[in-house]
C-alpha cells in the first residue's frame, strides 16, 4: 500500500527527504556487465553485436549488416492496422507542428565597438534513436525522437529496437516509416548504444544518441558519452499530481497507475489539500488495480514506491512538488493557472482536469521523452535544439580590433599565454 506523509507535521522534511532517497530500478554490477559489453563491441564490431543479440533477443543478424531476413521495416509497417496508422498519423502531424514552432533565429548585431556578433544554429549530421522493447511496444517513442530530428534537418536518423526472435511490433515499424528513419537495426540493449557510438559493421558511428531504455541501456549511455552526445540519462517513470476538492478522484486513480503500469520501479505522488480526496482516491486505485492486465507490475510500483501527501495548502502543494521535480506533473485543481507560476521544476506540466497525462505521451504535440530522477530541477525534455548546435560568430574590423586588442592583450600577459598575446600585438604596431 502506498505510503501517507502529512507535510502539516515538523518532522516530514526529514522523512520525505528518505522517501525521495529510496532507490528505484537499481541493478547489481550493471557498470561493470555495459563496461565488458562495449569493450566487445569496439574490438569485435558486428560479431560482438550479432553475438549479444543472438544471445538475448534469440535472433541471428548478418554480421556485416547487422540484418536479418526475419525483420523487414517496410513489411512489417505494411501489416499496421489502419485505425492505428491513423492515430500515428495525427500524433506525428501534431508533433511535428509542435517542435517546429521551437526552431531558434540566427541572430547578428554589431556593437558600440563596431564588432560584428551572433550567432548560427546548424543541425546535427546524424542521431540515433533508441527504441524500447521487451514488456510493450513503444510507436509513440519512435515519433518523438525521429520526428523532432527530421523537423531539425538532421541528415541520417538511425533506429536501433530490439526484434526479440525476429518480432517487431508493426506499429513501431510504420511509425519509423512514418518518422522519416533513414536506418534501422534490430539491436537492442547496451550492445545498440555501443554500436551506435563507435560503429558495428555497417553501421557507422552517430553524433548523439536519443531514447529510453533500460538500466543496461542508461548506464551505457553514461559510458559512452563525451564520444557522442546523449539525450539524458533516464529513470523509471513518474507522475506526480496535486489535486483538490474539484478533483474526480476515479480519474486521478487512473492518472496515477498509468505511470505505474509502465515498470515496477515507476514512481506516482499524490499531493491533496484534502485528507477525504486522498481516501478516495486510494480506494479508486485499489480498485481500478483489479481491472487491469498489468496489474502485477503496477501493484509493485504502486506499494512499493507510491505515496499520498498532505499539504496545508496549494502553496505547500507547490513547494513539495519543487523538491520532487517529476517527469511529469498534473494540477487537477480548479484553478490550475493560478498555481503555474509557482512551479518551478517539472518536465512536463499537465494543467486542469481534462489534461490527463497519458494525452501528453501520445498526441499533444509535446515531447515524452523528459528528466527523471529529480532532473528536472537541471534539465528539459527532449526538443527541437536536442538535433541543433549554436555557433557563435563574431567580425571585427580596424576600428573594433583597436577598440578590444589592450584588453585582450593585458588578459593573455596576465595568463602567462604570451602566443595569445603575440597573435594581438602583431597586428599592432608593438609587435
Amino acid at each position: 500500500m502506498a505510503r501517507t506523509f502529512d507535510a502539516r507535521k515538523s518532522d516530514f522534511p526529514d522523512i520525505f527527504d528518505d522517501f525521495l532517497a529510496e532507490p528505484r530500478g537499481a541493478v547489481d554490477d550493471v557498470a561493470e556487465t555495459v563496461s565488458q559489453v562495449i569493450k566487445d563491441v569496439r574490438a569485435k564490431g558486428g560479431e560482438a553485436v550479432a553475438d549479444y543479440t543472438a544471445k538475448f533477443d534469440g535472433l541471428t543478424l548478418d554480421p556485416t549488416t547487422l540484418q536479418s531476413d526475419n525483420v523487414d521495416l517496410h513489411r512489417l509497417g505494411h501489416a499496421c492496422p489502419d485505425d492505428l496508422k491513423e492515430a500515428i498519423d495525427f500524433a506525428a502531424a501534431r508533433i511535428a507542428a509542435y517542435h517546429e514552432r521551437q526552431r531558434p533565429e540566427d541572430h547578428q548585431f554589431t556593437d558600440d565597438a563596431g564588432v560584428q556578433l551572433g550567432w548560427r544554429w546548424t543541425s546535427l549530421d546524424s542521431v540515433g534513436v533508441y527504441v524500447p522493447g521487451g514488456l510493450a511496444s513503444y510507436p509513440s517513442s519512435v515519433l518523438m525522437n525521429a520526428v523532432p530530428a527530421k523537423i531539425a534537418g538532421v541528415d541520417r536518423v538511425v533506429m536501433v529496437a530490439p526484434a526479440p526472435r525476429g518480432q517487431l511490433a508493426p506499429a513501431v515499424a510504420y511509425a519509423a516509416l512514418k518518422a522519416g528513419v533513414d536506418e534501422y537495426y534490430p539491436v537492442g540493449g547496451a550492445q545498440a548504444v555501443a554500436a551506435l557510438a563507435f560503429g558495428a559493421g555497417r553501421l557507422k558511428p552517430v553524433d548523439k544518441i536519443v531514447g529510453p531504455g533500460n538500466a543496461y541501456v542508461a548506464e551505457a549511455k553514461r559510458q559512452v558519452f563525451g564520444k557522442v552526445g546523449i539525450d539524458t540519462i533516464a529513470g523509471p517513470s513518474e507522475i506526480l499530481v496535486i489535486a483538490d476538492e474539484t478533483a474526480n478522484p476515479a480519474w486521478i486513480a487512473a492518472d496515477l497507475l498509468s505511470q505505474s503500469e509502465h515498470d515496477a520501479s515507476s514512481q506516482s505522488i499524490l499531493i491533496t489539500t484534502s485528507e477525504a480526496v486522498a481516501k478516495s482516491v486510494e480506494e479508486a486505485v485499489e480498485s481500478q488495480l483489479k481491472t487491469l492486465a498489468t496489474e502485477q507490475r503496477a501493484r509493485i510500483a504502486w506499494d512499493t514506491h507510491g505515496a499520498f501527501i498532505i499539504a496545508s495548502d496549494l502553496a505547500q502543494a507547490a513547494d513539495i512538488a519543487n523538491q520532487i521535480a517529476a517527469e511529469h506533473l498534473e494540477l487537477a485543481i480548479e484553478d490550475p493557472e493560478a498555481l503555474l507560476p509557482h512551479i518551478k521544476h517539472a518536465g512536463a506540466v499537465f494543467l486542469g482536469h481534462y489534461t490527463p497525462e497519458a494525452l501528453g505521451d501520445y498526441v499533444t504535440g509535446s515531447n515524452h521523452v523528459l528528466p527523471t530522477s529529480r532532473a528536472a530541477r537541471f534539465s528539459s525534455g527532449l526538443g527541437l535544439y536536442d538535433f541543433l548546435k549554436r555557433m557563435s560568430v563574431q567580425k571585427a574590423g580596424p576600428k573594433g580590433f583597436a577598440a578590444l586588442a589592450p584588453a585582450a592583450l593585458r588578459l593573455a600577459e596576465a595568463e602567462g599565454l604570451p602566443a595569445h598575446a603575440r597573435s594581438v600585438s602583431i597586428r599592432t604596431n608593438e609587435g
